[in-house]
């Protein structure tokens, strides 16, 4: 009996032989796991679409091989990306045997910047970029201007539908890569005009002395836009501050070679609580920072801190500034050139080549501390900035300690206003954020108590923008939400912590409420950041119109669903339409049915894009400077509607 259970244990329930294992060759891997080469298949992978090719052609200028990029969005949701560098090659490869374009677009890790004298610096490294491409999209066709010649190949999903062929002759030199997403693949084809600006914009500021065009053909008239920043980085720096009031009239600029690593930095100082900081490594965005960062925290924070003390702004007894300290109000851009630099990941968000750090710490010190000795009145205006952001530090942390008390972080101690769920597992409760005590009270009845959780907040919550977090946290609305989330805030913030993985902002669907949604977008942008990174803040839609034709009840969420609806309903007989002005004006019933109810409600997933926007017009329509809401206003005056008065 033993050997027997013995066997049938023994015996495999399934086959793995050699003939089990996969082998995918040529392109299949990135077609059969795209998410591992491009992070998805949804919009963001879309778009890396054209970043690897428009990266390439930005490389060739780089090189100094280029000097115009043109990006166009074809009809058909077709793209095409030309740039008057060299050309790709269209030779025949020693090892493939084919062409060397043919090698470049349908075989992984192939390219020229391997080594070799194609490319001292570039940002695509691993040689997946436009074959990654050519494999994700259902057509694709590449044209090669070079050695006096017009060169042609096309592609569908990856495969050469012919060989590279010479079509004509050519006075210019050059690659264009027209090609159209595979719909098998991703989620939508629909790109962004916004999104695709931002980036261009991005890299022409980044590589300075290049032209970028970009060119909308989808409709009639065609819409066309071009970039030329002769500033670089600093013309950047000064994009990215135009909203805020300077502290200085300079922008602090430097731009030096450090043994292999080209360093372009520039910064200023704004009277404002909050750090903007972008940092690239050839070209490429690392949101989440790296060794080039690192080096520039150091060395601002040394430097200022020797300059404070030099000039007595710092005594002997006192404590040194810290890197939280000099960061507040600053708007940076770091960019570094370096060959073969190592990143985390294909996406490339963090840099992690150790050369980088050294080489941004020392040519900032040495260019930090030049410009403090030729440029006093700013020295003191920096200085006297960093000073208040340490007294307001140290008053933060008095706050903080006091409202994240032991009870409080445990739970023991929640706001009373706040009706919390049943469920203590984060990944399943959700937090209504909702304005005003009506609209609380109808919340808590209709809500579903087990996973629902309601904090009404009376009114309009501190301006963030004006704000520090001492007096923040001394603010009983804001306080209210800390503790209810139970997960500190700011710096200390750690989302683990998290009592819910769904915050909902429910506001009225009126201007008062799209205000409230704005302050608390921007409030979970600056003091809950990974909150919104981690997808947990969204924004409730409820309905503007309730529609009756007899026992029928049906809701409008927009003025045209409103006459679409209506237009159907007539048939049967007269229609009554009701406008929300709140939902406080719903009963309980109304309110689950409409906007709680997971199976009915519409939730808007808040990115960190839609956050970063709420807070630019936040800067804009809420802070000090006149002139920039100003423009806002006479420019987008002329579309306003449902204006209450």
């Amino acid at each position: 009996m033993a050997k027997k259970e013995e066997d049938k244990i023994k015996k495999p329930t399934s086959s793995y032989e050699a003939k089990d294992i996969m082998v995918l060759e040529g392109l299949d891997p990135v077609r059969k796991r795209p998410g591992m080469y491009i992070g998805g298949t949804g919009v963001d992978g879309l778009h890396h679409l054209v970043w690897e090719v428009t990266d390439n052609a930005i490389d060739e200028a780089m090189a100094g091989h280029a000097k115009n990029i043109i990006v166009e969005l074809l009809p058909d949701n077709k793209v095409s990306v030309f740039d008057d560098g060299r050309g790709i090659p269209v030779d025949i490869h020693p090892h493939t045997k084919v062409s060397a374009l043919e090698t470049v677009l349908t075989t992984l890790h192939a390219g020229g910047k391997f080594g070799g004298e194609g490319y001292k610096v570039s940002g695509g490294l691993h040689g997946v970029g436009v074959s990654v491409v050519n494999a994700l999209s259902e057509w694709l066709r590449v044209e090669v201007y070079r050695a006096g010649g017009l060169y042609v190949q096309e592609y569908k999903r990856g495969k050469p539908t012919a060989k590279v062929k010479k079509i004509g002759t050519s006075k210019i030199t050059g690659t264009k890569v027209i090609f159209l997403a595979d719909k098998d693949i991703f989620e939508t084809i629909e790109y962004s005009v916004k999104r695709i600006m931002e980036r261009l914009r991005q890299q022409a500021y980044l590589t300075k002395g290049i032209r970028v065009n970009f060119i909308d053909r989808r409709e009639d008239p065609i819409s066309a836009y071009g970039f030329y920043f002769e500033g670089g980085v600093m013309s950047f720096a000064s994009h990215l501050a135009r909203s805020k009031k300077p502290l200085q009239e300079d922008i602090f600029y430097v731009h030096k070679q450090y043994e292999k690593v080209e360093v372009e930095v520039a910064f200023t100082y704004v009277d404002d609580i909050e750090t903007k900081e972008l940092s690239f490594a050839n070209n490429i965005n690392n949101p989440d920072g790296g060794t080039h960062v690192t080096g520039f925290r150091s060395a601002i924070t040394r430097t200022l801190n020797n300059y404070a003390r030099s000039e007595n702004y710092l005594k002997e007894k006192d404590e040194n500034l810290t890197a939280e300290d000099t960061r507040e109000g600053l708007i940076t851009v770091i960019s570094v050139k370096l060959p073969e630099p190592q990143f985390e990941g294909q996406t490339k968000a963090r840099l992690g080549s150790p050369e980088a750090r050294p080489a941004v710490e020392s040519v900032v010190n040495e260019g930090l501390k030049d410009f403090l000795e030729k440029h006093p009145q700013e020295g003191r205006r920096i200085i006297e900035k960093v000073l208040l952001a340490a007294r307001a530090r140290k008053a933060a942390k008095a706050a903080k300690d006091t409202v994240m008390r032991k009870g409080a972080l445990e739970g023991l101690t929640l706001p009373g206003k706040l009706a919390d769920c049943i469920s203590k597992k984060a990944e399943e409760s959700e937090l209504f954020i909702v304005e005003g005590d009506s609209a609380g009270g109808s919340a808590k009845s209709g809500r579903d108590r087990k996973t629902q959780a309601i904090l009404p907040l009376r009114g309009k919550i501190l301006n963030v923008e004006k704000s520090r977090l001492d007096k923040m946290l001394a603010n009983a609305e804001i306080r209210s939400l800390v503790i209810a989330i139970g997960a500190a805030i700011g710096a200390d913030f750690d989302v683990t912590k998290a009592r819910y993985h769904k915050i909902i902002i429910m506001t009225d669907a009126d201007v008062d409420g799209a205000h409230i949604r704005t302050l608390l977008m921007t409030l979970f942008y600056r003091y809950f950041h990974p909150m919104v990174e981690a997808g947990y803040v969204y924004a409730a839609q409820p309905p503007l119109f309730k529609l009756q034709q007899g026992k029928e009840i049906r809701y409008a969420y927009s003025p045209e669903e409103q006459a679409k609806l209506s237009k159907e309903m007539e048939k049967k007989g007269t229609v009554t339409v009701s406008r929300y002005k709140g939902l406080g004006e719903m009963n309980p019933d109304q309110l689950w049915e409409t906007t709680m109810n997971p199976e009915n409600r519409i939730l808007k997933q808040i990115e960190i894009g839609d956050a970063e926007a709420a807070d630019h017009l936040f800067d804009i329509l809420m802070g000090d400077e006149v002139e920039p809401r100003k423009q806002f206003i006479q420019t987008h005056a002329a579309k306003v509607q449902n204006l209450d008065v």
